[in-house]
């Protein structure tokens, strides 16, 4: 479904500076930067943009090592110009250098987080009614606040959010429409609102970041190298991190999983094929549930009791894993033709079988290697 085709007057600075992604924000943060002389070697090296860079630091740091996504509260009072400037151009930094990564993996996992901010605050927030017309095509609110959302919105954007409550035969649809009934405290309308919203925010700023990397040139990459070191190196130690904690033997593990692991704890939303993927391929090779559920910690809707049940209904089930075959079809293989020799052979058709041959030629190696005791002078 595509968005508004005309968005909505949004004049409000406070709201601007909160999203500064919004597509009504550009025009204010040019204005803004015409009247504060903001232009890109001030963003980048002048002192009145130190603290945005701070906080921009700070934006991207939360991005790789908080599972909350990035800090709700700004360096600033953003209800000062002083404070929305700081806020905006923390923002306009910190895509700067994800942009300058090129590392798609680590602007997905930036977005997500830039996006769980927004639906925080978006869920005690009154400009949630704009900024849902802002990004939907079909959204109501009755006077008891009870919200409706169109059909083909509804199915677009729930396809990347777990959970029972968003499957359609558990939702009330009427005339094209579905309504968010409240759960009370548990989940209000207003909050299931925010969390659809959460989604194609995300959208948005990834495809912007993209677009951001695809025109850099050689002078802004070498400029931003300091800050794009700091990042890259956050996301390498919690990747190292992660296995660490997982345990000995991932030497043996195939391509995909490592995949799986490695895309979770950069906080990538795994679909739901690769995640019944890596319980099973965990079960079978011995890893405890426990363990199990730890892969998926840094996963943007991580949840320990809704894990820790799916995980020990893949355990009590005794599900396998599914072969090379279908994990190619659903976009799970991490492989390429000439990427891994193991999983080029003509017989390599099972994540299962990668294993075994690892540890088969492991033990032929190791036999090799065992040394021949020498006959000692006098022996014999």
């Amino acid at each position: 479904m595509p968005k508004p085709l005309a968005i909505p007057d949004l004049a409000d600075e406070v709201t601007l500076a909160r999203y500064p992604f919004l597509p009504q924000a550009k025009s204010w943060i040019a204005s803004m930067a015409a009247k504060h002389d903001v232009d890109i070697d001030e963003l980048l090296d002048g002192s009145m943009m130190d603290r945005a860079r701070i906080r921009a630091r700070s934006r991207l740091i939360d991005s790789v090592d908080s599972k909350d996504g990035v800090e709700v509260a700004s360096i600033g009072d953003i209800h000062t110009e002083e404070g929305r400037l700081l806020e905006a151009f923390s923002f306009y930094y910190a895509r700067l250098v994800v942009g300058a990564s090129e590392d798609e993996r680590l602007i997905s996992r930036w977005a997500q987080a830039e996006a769980e901010r927004a639906q925080r605050i978006l869920e005690k927030d009154s400009a949630i009614r704009i900024i849902a017309n802002t990004y939907l095509s079909e959204i109501e609110c009755d006077e008891k606040g009870i919200w409706k959302i169109g059909l083909s919105d509804f199915i677009e954007l729930c396809t990347g959010i777990t959970g029972s409550r968003w499957r359609l035969p558990n939702c009330e649809i009427k005339n094209g429409w579905v309504t968010l009934h409240d759960e009370g405290d548990r989940y209000s309308s207003r909050a299931k609102v925010a969390r659809l919203l959460r989604e194609r925010m995300k959208e948005d700023i990834k495809l912007d970041a993209l677009e951001k990397m695809s025109k850099m040139d050689e002078g802004l990459l070498i400029r931003l190298s300091e800050p794009v070191g700091m990042i890259r190196g956050l996301v390498a130690s919690k990747t190292a991190e992660t296995i660490a904690l997982i345990g000995a033997g991932e030497e043996d593990w195939p391509p995909c999983m490592r995949k799986a692991v490695a895309e979770l704890s950069q906080g990538v939303n795994l679909n739901h094929f690769g995640r019944v993927f890596l319980g099973s391929m965990s079960r079978c090779i011995g890893l405890p549930p426990e363990t199990t559920v730890d892969f998926f910690r840094n996963a943007p809707d991580f949840s320990e009791s809704t894990t820790t049940y799916q995980v020990n209904h893949l355990y009590e089930r005794e599900y396998t894993p599914s072969g090379c075959s279908k994990l190619k079809v659903n976009h799970n293989c991490a492989v390429q033709t000439g990427d891994d020799k193991l999983c080029d052979q003509p017989w390599m058709d099972h994540p299962l079988k990668y294993i075994r041959a690892k540890q088969r030629r492991r033990k032929r190696q190791e036999s090799l290697e065992v040394p021949v005791e020498q006959p000692k002078p006098g022996d014999g």
